[in-house]
């Protein structure tokens, strides 16, 4: 594979064109949100069972980021929500079952992402139609509360690498993160492919609903992990909105799908690979904590201070969650090719791994012979 491309700060954009600061860049309205309202969504509250819609993506051309019940109560307030045909009367109005539900949602709010050119962004590839990034740790994907800037959204748009049809208007968001058809935690080093055009965008986003594209991720784990599949509901956490869960009653669960390979034991840690078929939030955090009780090494949002003190001061040192996406594969929207690329860990997490090794080797030298076998078997897997 050639060697990725840094673009540095000054650089001229290649091609391609930047919609201006606070207009839509594709200057058109969403499409009609249509469903037919029905148990299990919570008919009682007309605001509730669009959330509930929205968050499973009920129906034909539902919106790609769920609204937040505020942005449905407007809509709602604004006469966007109509039952049957009728203007839906308030947020708390009951909605009939079988009744057609049919939601105008609102134009995507004028973008504030700008430009940002102190923003590296390392291009693995690219060409006409789309480009791949490597990202490091630590950097978000686009704009956001609490990161307005000095994102890689903002770098990309530096970069000159957009269309004016890249944003999507049935995202609400959608300005903020013209191209972006996937994404990657601030924590979460690794490959991800970004749209340039509409064409691209729309089929890239079919082939990750179709699970066409090959993601593959090395984490780093707190415990003994395993080779095992998990196949389970997953949504946000009832009580803590930072979180997703796939454990207890939800009320708009997606099916999540992961497949978990143990490649080395490291004394009292583990480094697995797993093979994505769905891409929820948080998907591998999650399974990983919650299914495996293996949290990832660092993870600050589901995991726990280790007891050995030795690796609670390694996931310290990292400061983020050790996962690192390594492999991106899929078919080019126009061409048919199939591209498949490869990244390597970035210096923190190999560091670790390094020190993990070096005291799982320093321990098995006084390991009895059962213990020294499954070394070597876990080994043979890499």
């Amino acid at each position: 594979m050639a060697e990725p491309e840094r673009r540095a700060p000054g650089r001229p954009p290649p091609h391609g064109r930047v919609a201006p600061p606070g207009r839509a860049a594709n200057g058109g309205a969403a499409p009609a949100w249509r469903f037919v309202a029905a148990p299990p969504l919570p008919l009682e509250r007309a605001d509730r069972a669009l959330a509930a819609a929205a968050a499973s993506s009920l129906g034909e051309s539902p919106p790609l980021e769920a609204p937040s019940r505020s942005t449905l109560q407007r809509w709602i307030e604004q006469g966007r929500v109509k039952l049957d045909g009728h203007a839906c009367r308030s947020a708390s109005q009951r909605i009939p079952a079988g009744a057609l539900v049919e939601v105008d949602p609102a134009p995507p709010r004028p973008s504030e992402a700008v430009a940002d050119a102190g923003v590296e962004v390392v291009v693995v590839y690219e060409d006409e139609d789309l480009l791949v990034v490597d990202k490091p740790p630590g950097l978000v994907v686009h704009p956001a509360r609490g990161h307005e800037a000095g994102t890689l959204v903002n770098g990309l748009l530096a970069l000159g690498c957009f269309s004016p049809d890249a944003s999507d208007a049935r995202d609400a968001m959608g300005m903020l993160r013209p191209g972006i058809v996937h994404r990657l935690d601030k924590g979460t080093s690794g490959l991800l492919v970004v749209a340039k055009n509409e064409r691209t965008r729309e089929a890239l986003k079919a082939a990750f609903a179709r699970h066409d594209i090959e993601r593959e991720y090395l984490a780093i784990v707190v415990g003994t992990a395993r080779s095992e599949s998990f196949d389970t509901p997953h949504g946000r956490h009832p009580s803590d909105r930072l979180r997703f869960t796939s454990l207890g009653r939800l009320t708009s669960a997606r099916r999540a799908v992961t497949h978990v390979e143990l490649l080395e034991a490291l004394g009292p840690a583990s480094l697995v690979v797993c093979r994505l078929e769905t891409g929820r939030t948080h998907q591998i955090r999650v399974h990983l904590s919650e299914r495996m009780k293996t949290p990832i090494l660092g993870d600050p949002v589901y995991g726990a201070a280790p007891a050995d003190d030795a690796l609670r001061a390694l996931g310290a040192g990292l400061g983020h969650q050790a996962l690192h996406a390594r492999v991106l594969g899929f078919v080019h929207p126009r061409s048919g090719r199939t591209l498949r690329f490869e990244s390597p860990p970035p210096a923190d997490f190999q560091a670790a791994l390094e020190a993990l090794r070096a005291r799982a080797r320093d321990g098995s030298r006084d390991a009895g012979p059962e213990r020294k076998a499954a070394t070597r078997r876990a080994a043979r897997k890499r």
